[in-house]
């Protein structure tokens, strides 16, 4: 039987840089798990053949972030192979929004299906009253959004309707949301691999979050209840990954710590590696709580894990609690990073800038505080920002705040709103100066002392994470997990409204400025790998100390800056020693009577 042919082209879009040229590299960090899901989604739906047996289902994944995209290269394509398709546009976040939008454009005029989903349109929907400006231009356009999660049989409905031409503006899976064990597990493609810096792949095991802070959308977006996938889904995961040679994994999901299955999930990974002879080595994120959590961190280390994002937010207790992150305590800090310092992890902290009681003075100080007393390997900085999809952004809707209107500056790293304390472009340029102070040559020194003298073995580890955070985000000005290795640029591809440069101007400005850009980073590895060779082979390295990887003391309080040097501080430590005194008089209560 002659079958038909119907594409699937699957795209991750990436954002536009401050110029306005799409952020492309020649390769990225991590392969997209949204794009990774939905790739393993149409997988399935191709073996059930949910189109039909006379029907030949074609896939074709593509993350912008490491593939130039031309629309109408791939509509020939398209054509010539029956001229049948459906252009999903996944995971698609606010800043990536425009670009995604401007990808549409020549599809639609083909006569080609497009969909868009993700945590913009979908945290948009699932917040405000009415569809935002941007997403009703978007569908007058012609464009589909798909809001909620794909599994559980979600995406067969927009493949039949497409293939049969009667693809409906909207598919609302919002108060729907699918349970994860059994459904499709993550697929990415060796091509995908190949392209990331360092081979890395992503999967997630649950979604969703328990707590409330005002400026996250993954509440309003994932649930507020977890939804898991099980033990075997995730040996799935790893032994498929393991056929094509994948050996290191970025875990998405927001805290793994608040995984109900978190031990069973670490015990299979335990069990892989101890027991099967895989090797592989993990990323994940966690609260500041989780040193508390019994054998949490032990069985982490066990498992593969040597690299931990953990959400510290802010230092000020008084900020985190105007956000509404109540669980993250500063009293807990020090014995959480000395906690994982025991074993070689690599320790990366979120934090957050432009609270409303922030000022220059009190961010750099801060800064300051965090370099001095916390062991602390990379800083991820942030701005505060509304996102489609918050609560900060529903509030701030309702009260007719003002709100920058160009989606493409919602990457975290650009000032949308109006601070009462910083004057237009004093808050973007701040972020660049607490940028510059945590990561200054002598404390990216301090922070390679530091895992020295605590005998890590992830030297190499930490300097490239120093190298791409401290050097390569500046040098590109990219700071998000939008960066890369070996920046391109297509002049061609500027974003629409903005004037094409002039060939004589364009090309001699890139090619010296990647010269220039390539050439500093190689010398600040050459520098970095000449102070660790001398360092890791000073017989004295196990001498060197400071605040922050000395062993917690009952001092602390009274000394450290963390504690003193702020209002909610101080607070803090009397709240907290308020209740280690009630939890003393319980156990002395309990002792007595027993």
């Amino acid at each position: 039987m002659t079958k038909n042919c119907f594409h699937i082209i699957l795209i991750r879009p990436t954002k536009y840089d401050d110029d306005g040229y799409p952020i492309h590299w020649h390769k990225t960090s991590i392969p997209a798990n949204s794009l990774s899901c939905l790739h393993g989604i149409a997988l399935d739906c191709k073996k059930r053949q949910v189109l039909g047996r006379e029907v030949k289902i074609t896939i074709r994944m593509i993350d912008e972030g490491n593939t130039r995209i031309r629309p109408d290269t791939l509509i020939e394509e398209i054509r010539a192979d029956g001229g049948r398709a459906l252009i999903c546009f996944t995971g698609v976040q606010s800043n990536q929004f425009p670009r995604a939008v401007d990808l549409s454009r020549p599809f639609l005029k083909a006569g080609m299906p497009v969909a868009i989903g993700g945590f913009h349109i979908t945290g948009s929907i699932a917040m405000l009253p009415n569809m935002p400006e941007d997403m009703r231009q978007a569908s007058e356009l012609g464009i589909t959004f798909f809001l909620g999660e794909a599994e559980g049989g979600r995406f067969d409905q927009i493949l039949k309707d497409a293939h049969q031409g009667t693809l409906k503006p909207v598919y609302d899976h919002l108060k729907d949301l699918p349970s994860l064990p059994g459904m499709p597990v993550p697929v990415v493609e060796r091509e995908q691999i190949e392209k990331s810096t360092l081979g890395y792949g992503s999967f997630d095991l649950g979604r969703g979050c328990p707590f409330e802070c005002s400026f996250c959308c993954i509440i309003n977006v994932q649930g507020r209840g977890s939804r898991f996938r099980s033990t075997g889904d995730l040996e799935t995961i790893i032994r498929d990954h393991a056929r094509i040679g994948v050996t290191k994994f970025f875990v998405t999901d927001d805290n793994f710590a608040r995984n109900r299955n978190w031990e069973a999930f670490l015990d299979t990974l335990i069990d892989l590696r101890e027991r099967d002879g895989l090797k592989f080595t993990l990323i994940i994120q966690v609260d500041t709580l989780c040193h508390k959590i019994p054998n949490f961190i032990e069985k982490c280390v066990r498992a593969g894990v040597d690299q931990v994002f953990i959400g510290l937010e802010n230092i000020n207790p008084d900020n985190l609690a105007g956000s509404k992150k109540r669980q993250n305590k500063i009293t807990d800090y020090r014995d959480m990073f000395l906690a994982w310092k025991q074993y070689p992890v690599v320790l990366t902290a979120g934090y957050i800038i432009g609270f409303p009681n922030d000022t220059r003075e009190s961010v750099l100080n801060d800064i300051g505080v965090i370099k001095r007393e916390l062991a602390v390997d990379i800083l991820s900085l942030s701005i505060l920002t509304p996102l489609p999809g918050s609560e900060d952004h529903r509030n701030a809707v309702a009260a007719g705040t003002w709100i920058d209107p160009d989606l493409n500056k919602y990457d975290l790293t650009h000032s949308v709103i109006r601070h009462p304390n910083f004057p237009d472009g004093e808050l973007d340029r701040l972020y660049l100066d607490a940028w510059a102070s945590f990561y200054e040559p002598e404390h990216c020194r301090t922070i390679l002392r530091r895992a020295a003298a605590l005998g890590s073995n992830k030297k190499i580890s930490t300097m490239n994470r120093l190298l791409i955070y401290g050097t390569g985000s500046r040098l590109h000005n990219v700071f998000s997990l939008d960066g890369g290795y070996l920046r391109l640029k297509y002049r061609k591809d500027r974003r629409p409204g903005l004037k094409l440069e002039n060939p004589l101007v364009f090309y001699p400005k890139y090619y010296l400025s990647t010269v220039r850009n390539m050439s500093l980073l190689a010398a600040r590895r050459w520098q970095y790998l000449r102070f660790i060779r001398k360092l890791w082979s000073d017989p004295k390295r196990f001498d060197y100390t400071d605040q922050a990887i000395a062993p917690a003391g009952h001092g602390d309080f009274e000394t450290l800056d963390l504690y003193t040097a702020t209002r909610g501080g101080r607070q803090a430590v009397a709240s907290h020693r308020k209740m280690e005194g009630i939890k003393r008089k319980a156990r002395s209560k309990t002792v007595a009577s027993a």
